[in-house]
Parts: structure tokens; sequence; C-alpha cells
């Protein structure tokens, strides 16, 4: 039986030395598994908004950074991209398609896992759909430590039963070290 995979924001403008692996990763558990449906959020920051007002961070604003990742785009069907902006998490088209598909338990992978892909898990357990976050396909762009935090505050709120690993990780739990070539 095929399970939906939920793709959290893995776009170019999130891709730092703490994140470059996940895009792999993902590719290697969605040949592994045949998730279906492939669901992807993008996270647009939007001109004047708050990161840009609060933060003074004005990334992902445009294309590239906004696009999914060419090691997934070929994955991404333009009609399962759910944009977003900000914190909002589960953007409310996203929580439509998976009501009208009667989606009741969803698997997350992606990047910031202390945000984006923590308040997105919250969201859907608040409409009781139950979030399977696959820890070694996400990562955040803070850091490993940053990670760590967002998966001890995601196993109080959602249980820790709920944090899987995809077994896609080679033994790393930190991003593995690019080595010169």
């Amino acid at each position: 039986m095929s399970e939906p995979l939920l793709v959290v924001d893995v776009q170019p403008g999130f891709i730092n030395e703490f994140t470059h692996h996940i895009p792999q990763r993902i590719a290697r558990a969605i040949a592994r598994s045949h998730y279906t449906p492939l669901l992807f959020t993008r996270f647009i920051n939007s001109e004047n908004g708050p990161y840009s007002r609060f933060l003074d961070w004005d990334g992902c604003n445009h294309e590239p950074d906004t696009n999914i990742v060419p090691e997934l785009e070929t994955f991404a069907e333009e009609d399962l991209i759910f944009s977003k902006s900000g914190l909002c998490g589960l953007p409310d088209s996203l929580a439509d398609y998976l009501s009208k598909q009667d989606i009741k338990r969803i698997f997350i992978v992606g990047i910031d896992t202390d945000m984006c892909v923590l308040k997105i898990a919250m969201d859907l357990f608040d409409i009781s759909v139950e979030p399977i976050i696959l820890t070694d396909c996400c990562a955040s762009t803070a850091g490993l430590q940053a990670h760590l935090a967002g998966l001890a505050v995601l196993s109080r709120n959602i249980g820790a039963m709920r944090l899987r690993e995809a077994g896609v990780s080679d033994g790393w739990l930190a991003a593995p070290v690019e080595t010169a070539k």
C-alpha cells in the first residue's frame, strides 16, 4: 500500500552546509518506498513580509530560491506544489487537498526541522492527520542542534513514535562532510 509523502520547503534558498544532503536522501527514500501522492510545499518570502520587516532577511523571495531543488523537481507535479509564506504552516490549499483525498496519515521530510517541518507536522496533528517525520530526511539550515531541537519539540507534541528513519542516512546524523574531489 502506498503512503503519501510531504516534502517541506526543499528549495535552493534553503540548501547550505547543513542541508546539502537532504535532496539526495529524499530522492533515495522516494525510490525505495514508492510514496504516493508526492506533495510539496514551497516557501515564498513575500516582499515587506515579517521576515523582511522583523528579521531583515530577504532570501527565498524569487526564483531560483523558491523552486523545488533540481534533484526533486522530476518528482514534483505542479498541481501538487503548495506555496506558503512564513511560518503559516499548513497552507489552506494543502489542508483542503488532504481532506478531499481523505488522507489520515502522511510521511514528512524537509527543511527546516525546527521551523516549517515542525509547524506543518503540528498543524496536521491538530486536524487529525497523523504526521510521521522521517528524521534522516530532515535538517535545519541552522545546523544539527536546531534539527535536534525541532525533533525534541516534535517528540513531545506529536509523540516520539511518530519520529522514524527512512534508512537513507548512511550512518551520518549530521550533514556529511563534503570532501574535495
